[in-house]
């Protein structure tokens, strides 16, 4: 199988700098990295994909059994690094990402030196001793509207992910790029994505790691920024001033200095 093509996989950048991998969110593709990328073109080589599912990658490469669990879309970074041969590079994973990324880095360490967890969250439901911003209620319920009424649960739900209700174009943006996926294949990853539990996965993190959350994220708030930092030894934390669960759209001057602050870091 073409790797490349399964997952529409773009390289740009510096062909001879360090290695820079960026991960989509669910019902995200690659585009949405359009206001990073040229922040890093310069000094890096840039890798960026759709995983199965999403954007313009084979959906008929899609079977539910791989991609009912976060290790199917895990896999799917691995087989892009080794169908490049990449060493030593920098995850950056948006959302559900940052956690593939942690499991992508178990499965090939090889391949993958250091993450970026952009508004990350191992655990969408609240547990005890643990805040995640939902309760089993709240994700049954997004869950069965999203299963019921895709478009209709993006055009709704889109604009709260985004925040930045000033800036609407933005969450048109994202209720676009939602009503963009495959129903079915959107049904699946969204259960992949509120269901899991990446808690214990984060304590095996051995690379260095840059956690980046938002003042104020509906999705993935603050007391989930500080768990993530927690578990991850030696980890480096970043509060951007933004709102929402996107700043490297709403705000990617913050987002793209924090980024190469610490690529610079690395070199």
């Amino acid at each position: 199988m073409d790797i490349r093509r399964r997952n529409n996989v773009t390289v740009t950048g510096n062909p001879e700098g360090p290695v820079v991998v960026l991960a989509h969110g669910f019902g995200c593709d690659q585009n949405m990295w359009r206001l990073t990328v040229p922040a890093l073109v310069e000094d890096y080589r840039v890798v960026l994909f759709d995983y199965v599912g999403s954007g313009r990658s084979d959906l008929s490469a899609f079977t539910e059994d791989r991609y009912a669990s976060l290790s199917g879309y895990a896999r799917d970074v691995v087989e892009v690094c080794e169908a490049l041969d990449l060493r030593d590079a920098a995850f950056v994973g948006h959302s559900v990402s940052a956690m593939v990324g942690v499991l992508a880095a178990g499965m090939a360490p090889e391949r993958i030196g250091s993450l970026v967890m952009v508004a990350p969250s191992p655990r969408y439901i609240d547990d005890e001793g643990y805040r995640g911003g939902f309760s089993a209620e709240d994700i049954d319920e997004l869950l069965e509207s999203l299963e019921s009424n895709y478009l209709g649960w993006s055009a709704a739900m889109a604009p709260v992910i985004m925040g930045n209700g000033e800036r609407p174009e933005l969450g048109e943006e994202l209720t676009n790029s939602f009503c963009a996926t495959d129903p079915d294949m959107a049904r699946v990853f969204a259960r992949t994505t509120f269901l899991s539990d990446s808690r214990d996965d984060l304590k095996t993190v051995r690379v260095p790691t840059l956690v980046l959350e938002c003042v104020q994220d509906v999705i993935a708030p603050r007391e989930v920024g500080a768990f993530v930092h927690e578990a991850i030894p030696g980890s480096t934390l970043v509060t951007l001033d933004a709102t929402g669960h996107c700043p490297h759209l709403s705000a990617p001057h913050a987002t793209n200095a924090a980024l190469t602050g610490f690529l610079a870091e690395l070199r």
